[in-house]
């Protein structure tokens, strides 16, 4: 990458980056620090990369690196005081929120903000945790994670669907048929929930059933794409046995 500029190199270290390309990613913003160490998206980027590969002492002292430079990156404060509380240091991890916290508030003139603000970055940042730990099948930390982001923004329903779908993963079903019929009931326009609950029913054979609820979200959203093609495959495989 020699000869770009530091705008080019971050443009394309982030880009890298939303593409999952960890190791080229960090190349390019390693050179935007060689050009401008102070760089508070680059070095951002970076702490979240080494957060990802689970390089936490790197990923902290980036953080607070990038809360040096920019005492008000409210993201950067989410992610720190998320790493503290994941490695059992709850009395930084809560300094850090109520700093984050305070800082939100003085922005908000005349508002009472409390901390809603916060705790939706709280909850993607745990959300965001839930789906790393799920896709190295490490299912408990992943409930945990997904709980916690459900706490924190009760509006995050897709954390409530990974929920149950990661108690199937675990075998308790009745778990997963629990929490996405309350979700159903408690959201009845979030199809999202009918979808992985016609998936449910499919894995544990109970066909009709599976086909019911796409039929329904197919009713309510005609285009819905994962719907269609789950009830389409399963027309044609019965059709198949039947042949």
């Amino acid at each position: 990458m020699e000869g770009l500029s530091e705008k080019s190199l971050l443009e394309k270290g982030l880009s890298l980056f939303s593409k999952g390309e960890y190791k080229k990613a960090e190349k390019a913003l390693s050179e935007v620090l060689e050009i401008n160490k102070c760089s508070v998206k680059a070095i951002f980027a970076l702490a979240n990369i080494f957060h990802i590969k689970g390089e936490l002492g790197k990923s902290l002292k980036a953080f607070k690196k990038v809360l040096e430079l920019d005492p008000s990156h409210t993201d950067a404060a989410v992610s720190l005081s998320v790493i503290y509380n994941d490695i059992g240091e709850y009395g930084s991890a809560k300094k850090i929120f109520e700093q984050a916290n305070q800082r939100v508030k003085k922005k908000v003139d005349g508002v009472s903000f409390e901390d809603g603000h916060i705790s939706k970055k709280f909850a993607l940042k745990h959300h965001e945790l839930g789906d790393l730990y799920n896709t190295y099948q490490r299912y408990d930390e992943a409930l945990f994670e997904y709980n916690k982001a459900v706490v924190l923004d009760s509006s995050l329903l897709e954390a409530r669907v990974k929920v149950a779908k990661v108690y199937a993963k675990k075998g308790f079903f009745s778990k997963a048929f629990d929490e996405l019929q309350r979700l159903q009931n408690e959201a009845p326009t979030y199809l999202q929930a009918r979808v992985a609950l016609g998936v449910l029913y499919y894995g544990r054979g109970q066909i009709l059933e599976a086909q019911s609820q796409w039929e329904k979200v197919l009713v309510k959203d005609p285009h819905n794409k994962e719907a269609g093609m789950y009830l389409n495959l399963s027309q044609t495989a019965t059709e198949t046995k039947l042949t």
